[in-house]
């Protein structure tokens, strides 16, 4: 389900940005389990200097901004380097519903098993492969996020914080598109920050 489809504008500005590179990434292994990723695999030092890169070069993030998170470690310390660079004044919020995509049984196995979940997602946005999260899984709740954010606050610039698959299918729910679709979005790269725009 997506929860921005009858939303004609948004009263709040969303922008998202990856994680930067992690010791998962960099492991080649895919950590999606809370218990995992919660209290570890959090950024490689790779990571720490393409958070401070991606900053420097955008200029429409300041301190008034709310800067909301996955509680995966690679996410929060990504979130915390943001938030201490740029002064923000509000507290980082943390919220389940942007955690990585749950992969199931393929966790801590080799991350080139990602296109083989790719291409079930494109037969099916509810395909579930070895326990997967269903792409309409994660869009559900990524897209309730923004949706409560919504109901919440007015002219309010919001940074989220999240993964890579959560935030493709994210930019699918803002494109009003099917989950099906969601890797014929622009590639997020990690510490890549984008502007999400509702179409």
């Amino acid at each position: 389900m997506n929860h921005l489809l009858d939303y004609q504008r948004l009263a709040n500005r969303y922008f998202a940005i990856r994680h930067g590179d992690s010791l998962a990434n960099q492991q080649g292994i895919i950590v999606s389990h809370p218990q995992n990723g919660v209290p570890g695999y959090g950024l490689s030092d790779t990571g720490r200097s393409q958070v401070l890169e991606f900053l420097d070069r955008d200029k429409q993030l300041d301190a008034a901004m709310l800067i909301v998170s996955s509680d995966f470690r690679r996410a929060r310390e990504t979130a915390e380097i943001i938030h201490r660079q740029l002064d923000v004044e509000s507290p980082v919020c943390f919220d389940q519903r942007l955690r990585e995509r749950n992969f199931g049984e393929l966790e801590l196995g080799p991350d080139d098993a990602y296109a083989r979940i790719w291409a079930m997602d494109e037969i099916s946005a509810d395909n579930r492969p070895d326990a997967v999260e269903s792409a309409n899984q994660v869009m559900t709740r990524v897209s309730e996020l923004v949706s409560d954010y919504e109901n919440r606050h007015v002219d309010m610039t919001l940074l989220l914080v999240s993964h890579g698959d959560a935030l493709q299918i994210l930019q699918t729910a803002f494109c009003k598109q099917d989950a099906a679709t969601h890797r014929q979005q622009p590639h997020l790269e990690t510490a890549e920050i984008r502007q999400l725009r509702l179409r």
